[in-house]
């Protein structure tokens, strides 16, 4: 396997937090003022735990103003909406983050519009999916966000390609395909009802492949120097962390491809964290 060809979404998220660290201290210094991000937790989702866990370190480790509000499975959505609102409030947070999946008796979709869109550093509100677009984005959904980050330090030119999104989800699906249409990339949004899939994604210069099945993606899916984006996350059935794209396979024919672990997930907490920073920037032209 040729390592030229591994993006190292670690490396490049360990960089960009870095850049970032001295970004907020300089902001600290200049304005007094430190980005605030909140993280609410409902219930003890053990996979939201860790994805928690994560963010806090990383929100830390960049100097932000960071909390983590754990609340039991119980909580009525009353109680989680009048939190949100305190938050919205509050000058001394500049992002809110609402840990996905919520338990089932609270309507997810209210959670959502009720953080005010200019905190939504998740940027699934609505006014922030249609700034995206319509092609001015605020907020930007931070896996799409970072995967635009790996294009950008690889020196991948997505002008008038052939970009094929596998997956539309609001999360990431929907959101690339929309960032890519804006660098100018010819794109088809794809999903698991799509017929003759392999023939379309064949056709691709870039895939990205969010689909949520493991090893779902063969060597079949791929024409021969693609770059090749994994954002899946899944475990097989011995408990092993893999992605949706059979890397072993497809890593011999892409000219790129990200790794799982190890290459989107870095890159999502670290957007995250910029674009708390940019929102507190925002917060201070008001």
């Amino acid at each position: 396997m040729d390592m030229t060809k591994i993006i190292d979404g670690k490396a490049l998220a360990e960089k960009l937090q870095t850049q970032l660290a001295e970004k907020v201290r300089k902001l600290k210094d200049e304005t007094g003022t430190i980005p605030g991000l909140v993280v609410i937790l409902v219930g003890n989702n053990p996979a939201s735990q860790i994805y928690v866990r994560n963010k806090e370190r990383s929100a830390l480790a960049v100097g932000l103003h960071s909390e983590v509000v754990r609340l039991p499975e119980t909580t009525s959505q009353e109680e989680l909406l009048a939190l949100i609102g305190r938050y919205n409030q509050d000058l001394a947070w500049h992002g809110i983050l609402v840990q996905l999946p919520l338990p089932k008796h609270i309507d997810e979709e209210a959670v959502l519009l009720a953080i005010d869109p200019d905190k939504d550093v998740d940027g699934f509100h609505p006014m922030n999916m249609g700034r995206l677009w319509s092609g001015h984005p605020v907020m930007i959904p931070s896996t799409p966000a970072g995967i635009m980050e790996m294009f950008h330090e690889y020196g991948v030119d997505l002008e008038g390609k052939r970009a094929v999104v596998i997956g539309r989800s609001n999360i990431v699906g929907k959101p690339m395909a929309q960032l890519l249409l804006a660098k100018n990339a010819t794109v088809t949004l794809t999903h698991s009802r799509t017929h003759h899939l392999s023939e379309i994604t064949k056709k691709a210069d870039i895939l990205v492949v969010a689909i949520g099945r493991g090893h779902f993606v063969t060597k079949d899916f791929v024409k021969e120097g693609a770059v090749v984006i994994d954002v899946g996350m899944n475990r097989d059935q011995n408990g092993k962390l893999i992605g949706d794209v059979k890397f072993d396979e497809v890593s011999e024919i892409a000219s790129l491809i990200t790794p799982v672990p190890k290459g989107v997930g870095p890159m999502t907490i670290t957007m995250l964290m910029e674009q708390t920073y940019r929102a507190c920037k925002r917060s201070l032209k008001k």
